[in-house]
C-alpha cells in the first residue's frame, strides 16, 4: 500500500503536469499568433521546459481567490514569457555567461548573442502584449493593474535593479552583508514570484497582502536553495552549470552563512510561507505543496 507521502507526491505531480499542460497550450497559442519571423524558434526554445513555479503560483492564487481560470492561464503564460526573457539575458556573456539552461544550450550558444538579446527583448514585450489583450483578460482596470505591477517588479526598482546590484557586488563578496544579499535577491528573484502570487488576487479584484507575504518568503527561500544547488548540486539535476558562483566571486547565502546555516535559513523561509497561508485553510494546500516543491529541491 502506498504511503500518504507517496500519494501526496503523486497528486502534486499530476497537479503540476495539469498546470503545465494548460499553460503550455496558452503559450502555444500566443507564440503562433505573435512570435512570427526569425525569432520564432529561439522564443519557443526559451519558453520550453522549466519547473513552471511561477505559473503554478498564478493558477493556484487565482483558484483560491475564485478568479477566472482562463484569464489566470494567460496571466501565467505572461509571467513565463517575462521569466524566460530574464533567463535569456541572464545567460549572456556580459552577465552570467552560461552555456546551459534547462538542459539545453543557451540561446546565445544555439544561435548568437544578437539573437539572444533580441529574443529576450521580444519575450519581454510578449508578456505585456498578453496582459494588455482584452480577448485574454477583458476587464481594462484589471489589465492595467497587472501590467503596472509587473512593470514595477521587472524594472529599475525590481528585477533589473537586483541584477545590477548582483553584478556590482561580483568579485568583492566580503563587502556584501546579509542585508545586502537579501535585498539583491528580493529584487532579482523575489519580485516575479511575488507578482505570480498576487496576480490571482488582482484577477479576482481582491486584496493581495496576505498572498504577497507568502510569496515574499518563497522568493527569498527559492534563491537560498539556488545558491545551495550551485554549491552542492550537479548539472544533470539542475539542467545548468554548477559551481559558477564561487568561480565568479559572487556573494551567496552559502558563502555568507555556510551550507548548514543556509539550509536552516531556507527552512525558516518555508515555515514563514506556510504561516502566511494559515488564513486560507485547506484551500491553500496546493500552494503549500508548491512552496515545498520550490524550496525542498535536492541540494
Amino acid at each position: 500500500m502506498a504511503s500518504k507521502h507517496t500519494l501526496e507526491d503523486r497528486n502534486f505531480a499530476k497537479f503540476r503536469a495539469n498546470v503545465a499542460n494548460r499553460v503550455n497550450a496558452r503559450l502555444d497559442t500566443i507564440t503562433k499568433k505573435s512570435a512570427v519571423g526569425p525569432l520564432f524558434e529561439p522564443i519557443c526554445q526559451a519558453l520550453h521546459g522549466g519547473k513552471r513555479v511561477r505559473a503554478l503560483l498564478v493558477i493556484e492564487s487565482a483558484r483560491i481567490h475564485s478568479a477566472d481560470k482562463r484569464q489566470a492561464e494567460y496571466a501565467a503564460a505572461a509571467i513565463e514569457c517575462l521569466h524566460a526573457y530574464s533567463l535569456v539575458h541572464d545567460d549572456l556573456p556580459c552577465m552570467d555567461d552560461d552555456q546551459l539552461r534547462r538542459g539545453q544550450p543557451t540561446i546565445h550558444v544555439a544561435w548568437n548573442e544578437a539573437v539572444a538579446v533580441l529574443t529576450g527583448d521580444a519575450l519581454q514585450s510578449l508578456a505585456f502584449e498578453v496582459l494588455s489583450d482584452g480577448s485574454y483578460i477583458p476587464d481594462s482596470r484589471t489589465r492595467v493593474r497587472l501590467i503596472n505591477r509587473l512593470a514595477r517588479r521587472a524594472g529599475s526598482r525590481g528585477m533589473a535593479a537586483g541584477q545590477a546590484m548582483d553584478l556590482a557586488a561580483e568579485g568583492s563578496p566580503s563587502s556584501v552583508t546579509m542585508d545586502d544579499l537579501s535585498k539583491i535577491h528580493r529584487n532579482k528573484t523575489g519580485n516575479l514570484i511575488e507578482w505570480s502570487a498576487e496576480a490571482g488576487a488582482i484577477l479576482a479584484n481582491q486584496d493581495a497582502d496576505r498572498i504577497r507575504q507568502f510569496a515574499r518568503a518563497i522568493g527569498l527561500g527559492y534563491q537560498i536553495v539556488d545558491d545551495l544547488l550551485d554549491a552542492t548540486g550537479n548539472t544533470a539535476r539542475t539542467g545548468k552549470a554548477v559551481g559558477k558562483d564561487l568561480v565568479s566571486g559572487k556573494a551567496t547565502f552559502v558563502t555568507l552563512l555556510g551550507e548548514e546555516r543556509a539550509r536552516l535559513r531556507a527552512h525558516e523561509q518555508l515555515e514563514a510561507a506556510m504561516a502566511a497561508l494559515d488564513e486560507y485553510g485547506s484551500e491553500a494546500d496546493m500552494l503549500r505543496r508548491t512552496a515545498r516543491f520550490a524550496m525542498l529541491r535536492d541540494y
